[in-house]
């Protein structure tokens, strides 16, 4: 039977090409991932809104599978109403289906607080909005974002296009020697394989979205293993 050792349901926006790739490739023995899609083509306020009113239906489906946790795997869908919305939504979709819910935003919070880092550079592929939305969003939860750059794109399956290095040479041109760790947003953008080149280069955490999704729900399914590549998170805790 796939999945002895644990289920894990995944929503992911429709055009989201990247997040499924990356934890299949690093999956612990035993643990299976089943995923459902919501309606979204750009990263826009008024889209990540509306993307997350199918979140219920998706959850329902996932339901039918047997899952014993499901992730909600959109930074941006999760933060965009400011603090708390993410748990607003993950208790929305609990009530419904019974399930127990995380969120990529409160998997990147408990990440960054497990890890003792509170100011925090951020990279991430946005538009000045969205990224204003999620400096809002951390400040709220009592991180001190020391600065946020991002690539201005729209297009979440260009997005989903975009090569591991770019995310490097992002993360390592805004880097500045009070950052405590680096986070990396978005569940579309490629980072598995530059997360322990940059913490060797740069000498701190980093983490990103996929990462510490994984990384929480993991702990949440009660499966603890350690994942090789993946950086302090995965390692130390």
């Amino acid at each position: 039977m796939y999945g002895w050792r644990g289920r894990l349901g995944l929503i992911v926006p429709s055009s989201n090409t990247t997040m499924e790739m990356e934890l299949h490739s690093v999956l612990p023995e035993g643990v299976s991932l089943h995923t459902a899609r919501v309606p979204l083509g750009n990263v826009t306020e008024e889209e990540l809104v509306k993307m997350n009113t199918f979140a219920v239906e998706a959850a329902k489906l996932l339901r039918d599978a047997g899952v014993e946790l499901i992730l909600y795997g959109c930074t941006s869908g999760s933060f965009i109403g400011g603090k708390d919305y993410e748990k607003e939504l993950e208790a929305r979709i609990e009530e419904e289906v019974n399930v127990p819910v995380v969120s990529t935003s409160t998997a990147v919070v408990e990440a960054l607080r497990i890890l003792d880092a509170r100011d925090v550079l951020v990279v991430t592929p946005y538009t000045d909005e969205i990224n204003q939305r999620e400096r809002e969003f951390l400040e709220a939860n009592e991180f001190n974002v020391l600065d946020i750059r991002g690539l201005g794109i729209e297009d979440n399956t260009r997005i989903g296009k975009l090569e591991p290095h770019e995310a490097y040479r992002l993360a390592k041109a805004s880097f500045m020697d009070e950052a405590e760790a680096i986070f990396i947003s978005c569940t579309n953008l490629r980072t598995f394989e530059i997360i322990e080149p940059l913490e060797e280069d740069l000498g701190v955490p980093v983490v990103t979205s996929n990462q510490a999704s994984l990384w929480l729900a993991l702990r949440q399914m009660d499966v603890m293993e350690r994942i090789p590549g993946l950086g302090r998170l995965f390692t130390e805790f």
